[in-house]
This record gives structure tokens, C-alpha cells and sequence, in this order.
């Protein structure tokens, strides 16, 4: 079983940067990929951002794509989400994923309970 826990999330200006954690346990996690969502008040929840096993290919939401990066330490078992230029448009509640293909990019097997982030005008 694999659990995660997301944090660094809070509130932050317009323009200013956040960035988000996803520390995993229960299983290395170095051949699973790694994926970021988001669910704002009354909206269906989408996908941010994934990174893949081995290459760590990465993929990003046309609405992120420039100013957010996702990324891997496999040695600490961590994801990332480094979000820069935030807009009030990203206020959500993140959610970090987990599934042991090396390649998917909407399906996950495991979630983070998720981490508040509100982006003030």
C-alpha cells in the first residue's frame, strides 16, 4: 500500500510562487508515475501535471504549461510541483497521485489527501 502526503500549500499572491510536496510511503516509488490535480469550489477535478518512471517524461495542463514544473526525487521518495506566476484562477485544493504504470497520465491507483491553495488578487 502506498500512502502520500501533499503539503506546502497556503495562500499567496498574485504573481508569487508556491511549491508543493508529495512524500510517499509504503513502497519506492522510483518505477511509478507521479501526477499532480487540482479541484476548485464547485468544478470537477483536473489533471495539473504528471511525470513519468524512468526518463521522467513530463506532461502539463495547457493552462499550467510555462509556469508550473513537476519533478522526482527518487532518492526521498518526494514529488514536486514548483508553481510560479500563480493567478487566482489556480485556487484549488492539490492533489498529488501515484500508479505503478510507468506511463499513465490520468488513471492513479493512489492519492494524497490534498493541500489548499489560495492565489488573493
Amino acid at each position: 500500500q502506498v500512502a502520500l502526503v501533499e503539503s506546502g500549500g497556503g495562500l499567496v499572491q498574485a504573481g508569487g510562487s508556491l511549491t508543493l510536496s508529495c512524500a510517499a510511503s509504503g513502497r519506492t516509488l522510483n518505477t511509478y508515475t507521479m501526477g499532480w490535480f487540482r479541484q476548485a469550489p464547485g468544478k470537477e477535478r483536473e489533471f495539473v501535471a504528471r511525470i513519468s518512471a524512468g526518463l521522467g517524461i513530463t506532461n502539463y495542463a495547457d493552462s499550467v504549461r510555462g509556469r508550473f514544473t513537476i519533478s522526482r526525487d527518487n532518492a526521498k521518495n518526494t514529488g514536486y510541483l514548483q508553481m510560479n506566476s500563480l493567478k487566482p484562477e489556480d485556487t484549488a485544493v492539490y492533489y498529488c497521485a501515484a500508479d505503478p504504470k510507468r506511463d499513465t497520465y490520468y488513471t492513479y491507483s493512489y492519492w494524497g489527501q490534498g493541500t489548499q491553495v489560495t492565489v488573493s488578487s
